[in-house]
């Protein structure tokens, strides 16, 4: 029983540790609505990306075709 207090205390010790180190990189205030909220535009997509999503896929053979060979 012992052992499951101390490993307790421990875990609660390191969990504190990281929270307080982080400073303000963690806000611990629940949900954003409204102004608070802040949010980051989308990424523009790559150049690359229009022109896979254009290329002809192959096609598949039909089944009874595959299944003759």
């Amino acid at each position: 029983m012992w052992k499951i207090v101390v490993g307790f205390v421990l875990f609660a010790a390191v969990s504190m540790y990281v929270i307080i180190t982080a400073g303000d990189k963690a806000d611990m205030g629940g949900e954003k609505h409204g102004a608070d909220a802040v949010h980051t535009p989308e990424a523009p997509a790559s150049a690359a990306a229009p022109a896979a999503a254009t290329a002809p896929a192959p096609a598949a053979a039909p089944a009874s075709a595959a299944s003759a060979q």
